[in-house]
């Protein structure tokens, strides 16, 4: 089948390996080193390289595109996309869209109210911040007092100065995230998985983009089956609402001695998540996004390996204040229990580069958790470019 992946990172890098192992015809509108031997170059423009290929399916990997109207424009000219329409992609690019959707259909979620820039506000406890809008995984602050919180709004207002901002009570407990394949009706979960988002061990330092994921997580069924039914009851208070989600739906879910609370919703792949995830997909998945793109899901459920994967990032020093620029002098060799995804390189002059803030996602494998960490964790030992840095507690 002729796919156009749109995305260049370490999670369209796990995008296409799933489905060209599959034998799938793969064509990247970005450049990425981990692309090759898994599909052909295209060319930049997604609307240009689904004329050009005849494309029978465009899978959209980041969710810029998706808010900007992508998968829109492209079914207006006959295509299919794996994907939401801008409209429901609102549930990323909108925290506040989220919030009410979550109110409006009962889903267990946090406390919060809304703020505008100049608006008077007495803060009795600290809130976490939430910027309005795309912010790459980067727009939240977890202050610990309400002068922290006072900052953060300051922050928060410097760098989007038209936006809402969200205040959000702070939540207690273990993170999940739980992604689901919807086609507007129904949606299937994947393997529960677990980000680790901020840049320091012990969950210490700035939010980023995502140190590290590992699937799958050991929670109680009650809790999973409570996280199921939030997926599945915000794809009916979509349709119900008359914006039909199709796509992924990632619920990120904050475990608290109360029950699972919805933190926030993503619509594509989490990246680190997206990584273990296609690593232990055990079927091919083009199947399940052309059935999503179509309104129809092709099954109950999805085959994952019995193993485990841990999926450590390695960054530059600087990250996430800036990216990394240095040569990468050595990778460890992909294997039945390993596999280094490129979320940040480049090649020019003969020779690899470390380019971005995210460089690599070194995934491991094993029959255990604690065996795909020490694999993972082998693995990014034998990473070598100046500056690279990774969290050492992924997965603890």
């Amino acid at each position: 089948m002729r796919i156009v992946l749109v995305g260049g990172g370490g999670r369209e890098h796990a995008l296409a390996r799933a489905m060209a192992r599959h034998g799938h015809a793969v064509h990247f509108t970005h450049d990425n080193p981990g692309f090759v031997g898994l599909g052909e170059r295209t060319v930049a423009d997604p609307m240009a390289a689904a004329r050009h290929l005849s494309a029978e399916l465009v899978v959209v990997g980041p969710e810029a595109p998706l808010a900007e109207g992508l998968v829109d424009h492209l079914e207006a000219e006959g295509f299919l996309a794996f994907g939401p329409s801008a409209a429901a992609a609102r549930l990323e690019s909108s925290k506040i869209f989220t919030k009410s959707l979550a109110t409006r259909h009962g889903l267990p979620t946090a406390e919060a109210r809304v703020v505008r820039r100049g608006d008077r506000l007495t803060l009795d406890r600290p809130w976490v911040v939430k910027l309005d809008g795309l912010a790459a995984g980067k727009g939240v602050w977890v202050p610990d007092s309400v002068a922290a919180t006072e900052a953060a709004l300051d922050e928060a207002f410097a760098a989007r100065p038209d936006a809402d901002v969200l205040l959000e009570e702070r939540l207690e407990g273990p993170e999940l995230s739980v992604l689901g394949i919807a086609d507007g009706t129904r949606v299937v979960p994947l393997l529960p998985a677990r980000d680790h988002k901020r840049r320091f061990d012990g969950d210490l330092g700035p939010n980023t983009g995502g140190m590290g994921a590992i699937a799958p997580v050991s929670v109680p069924e009650a809790t999973l089956a409570t996280c199921h039914d939030v997926l599945r009851r915000a794809v009916l208070g979509m349709k119900a609402d008359g914006v039909p989600f199709r796509g992924v739906l990632y619920g990120g879910f904050m475990l608290t001695d109360s029950g699972p609370k919805l933190l926030e919703f993503n619509v594509r792949f989490g990246d680190p998540e997206c990584q273990p995830l296609m690593t232990l997909l055990d079927e091919d998945p083009v199947p399940w996004f052309l059935g999503a793109a179509r309104g129809e899901l092709p099954g109950e459920r999805l085959r994952f390996s019995s193993r485990h994967a841990c999926c450590v990032v390695v960054s530059g020093a600087d990250y996430p204040a800036r990216g990394a620029h240095a040569t990468i002098t050595q990778l460890p060799r992909d294997s039945d229990d390993l596999v280094v995804y490129h979320a940040g390189t480049s090649s020019h002059d003969g020779a690899l580069w470390a380019t971005g803030g995210r460089v690599l996602g070194v995934t491991g494998l094993g029959p255990s958790a604690e065996a795909a960490r020490s694999r993972a964790y082998q693995g990014v030992a034998e990473v070598r470019f100046a500056g690279a840095a990774w969290r050492g507690d992924i997965g603890l």
